[in-house]
């Protein structure tokens, strides 16, 4: 009776050993985990700032294009007076001399 309950501690110890051991890997684990949903929040938060950033971003070039469409345009009209004025002033100044 006596060997079975020696038997009995032995195999008690011996489970409670291997249970802190699996205690210990555990919080282990539960302390990668929380790191990671740490890191993971952070990058979350980087993307949606990113992804707020980048639509300002295309929102500028948007009206940056279209700005320079205008200025195109009104390069081109002037350049269209200029020639016209030039023929102007050509045809004036052909008769004087």
């Amino acid at each position: 009776h006596e060997q079975l309950l020696k038997m009995m501690e032995e195999r008690m110890i011996d489970v409670e050993q291997k249970l802190r051991l699996v205690k210990r890997l555990l919080q282990d684990k539960v302390n990668q985990l929380k790191e990671q949903l740490s890191k993971n929040t952070k990058a979350d938060a980087m993307v949606k700032d990113l992804y707020v950033e980048n639509a300002q971003l295309m929102k500028a070039l948007e009206i940056t294009e279209q700005r320079q469409r205008t200025a195109e345009k009104k390069n081109y009209l002037l350049e269209e007076k200029i020639a016209n004025l030039n023929r102007i002033v050509k045809n004036l100044a052909s008769p004087s001399f």
